[in-house]
C-alpha cells in the first residue's frame, strides 16, 4: 500500500533498554522519558502464532468449554494522554473489566461493540462484534470474519468500548468499517495489530493506522503506567501506533515483569550516575530506542 514500510522482524525492547521514569515517583530529572519506536516491529498477532505450546500444537486441548487462565491481578493499569488530554484509561479494578466465557459474553454483545480476548502471557486480541454471534478481527496478517467462540480460542473475554475516550461512530458504521475489510491480508493491511484495527473500526481515526502520524519532532503521546495508588511511570511517544505496541507488550509480559524491568532499569541508571565514566552509552539514555 503506497509507501508502506515493509515489516522487518525485530525483537521488542525490554525496560532494561528503554529510558523511563522512577517507579517510586522520585524522579531526579524533569519530565518523562522517551519511549520505544516500533517502526520495524513485527505484528504481535504473528508472534502469538509462534507460541506453539499455547496456540499451535496444543490448540486442540483448548477448545469447547475449557477456558485458558487469565490472572487479572497481573494486568497492567495504565492511562494514555495526548497533549494533556486522557484518551485511554484502563483499571482492572472497575466492574467493566470483568471477564466472561465467550458463551456468556454473547448474551451481552451488541453490533459495533469492541471485544477483547485475554489470557495470561499473551497479547490481548481485539475484535469487532458484527452481530449473529460473529466478530471481525485481524489475525495472523488477515482480516477475518469468525464466530466469537471460534475467535476466542478458549480465552476469557470482555467488552472494551469505554477504554478509548474518542467519540464512537454509529453501530452501523462500525460494522460497515469492519465488514469492508474482510479478506484483506499482508501488504493490503493498514493496521499493525488487532487492537489498532478494531479501534479504527469503532472510532475511524487515522492515528490507529500504520503511518497515520509522522514520527518527527516532539512526543505528544504519554503512557502512564500505574504501579500503585501513589506511584507511576511515564513514557513519551511520537505516535499512537508506537504507544499501543508498547502498551500491548506490557499486557503480554504482565505487571510483575513490568515492575521488575522498571526496577532493574532504575538500578542501572543509579549505577551509571555513581560511575559516569564506567559506561560509554551514558549519553544515549534519553534517546528514542529504535
Amino acid at each position: 500500500m503506497g509507501n508502506q514500510v515493509d515489516k522487518i522482524k525485530q525483537s521488542q525492547q525490554s525496560y532494561a533498554e528503554v529510558p523511563t521514569v522512577d517507579p517510586n515517583g522520585l524522579d531526579t530529572e524533569e519530565g518523562p522519558r522517551i519511549g520505544v519506536s516500533y517502526i520495524f516491529s513485527t505484528d504481535d498477532e504473528e508472534q502469538e502464532g509462534e507460541n506453539r505450546n499455547i496456540d499451535g500444537a496444543d490448540k486442540e486441548h483448548h477448545t469447547g468449554t475449557e477456558h485458558k487462565h487469565c490472572d487479572k491481578s497481573n494486568e497492567v493499569d495504565c492511562a494514555v494522554y495526548h497533549r494533556g488530554d486522557c484518551i485511554y484509561e484502563k483499571s482492572v479494578k472497575t466492574a467493566g473489566m470483568e471477564t466472561y466465557s465467550p458463551e456468556i459474553l454473547l448474551n451481552k454483545c451488541r453490533a459495533g461493540d469492541l471485544v477483547e480476548f485475554v489470557i495470561t502471557g499473551q497479547y490481548p486480541h481485539w475484535a469487532v462484534y458484527v452481530g449473529d454471534f460473529q466478530v471481525v478481527h485481524l489475525h495472523r496478517a488477515e482480516i477475518k470474519n469468525s464466530f466469537l467462540t471460534e475467535a476466542s480460542q478458549g480465552r476469557r473475554c470482555r467488552i472494551v468500548n469505554e477504554l478509548y475516550k474518542f467519540k464512537a461512530l454509529s453501530a452501523e458504521m462500525v460494522v460497515q468499517n469492519a465488514m469492508e475489510q474482510v479478506g484483506a491480508k499482508d501488504r493490503e493491511l493498514s493496521w499493525r495489530n488487532s487492537e489498532c484495527f478494531a479501534a479504527w473500526c469503532r472510532f475511524g481515526k487515522r492515528e490507529f493506522k500504520m503511518g497515520g502520524e509522522i514520527r518527527i519532532g516532539k512526543q505528544p503521546y504519554r503512557l502512564k503506567i500505574l504501579m500503585s495508588d501513589k506511584h507511576s511511570r511515564m513514557l513519551e511517544f511520537q505516535c499512537l501506533e508506537d504507544l499501543i505496541m508498547e502498551k500491548r507488550r506490557n499486557d503480554q509480559v504482565g505487571r510483575t515483569s513490568v515492575v521488575q524491568e522498571l526496577a532493574n532499569h532504575l538500578n542501572s541508571v543509579e549505577e551509571i550516575k555513581r560511575n559516569p565514566l564506567s559506561d560509554p552509552i551514558t549519553a544515549q539514555t534519553d534517546r528514542t530506542v529504535i
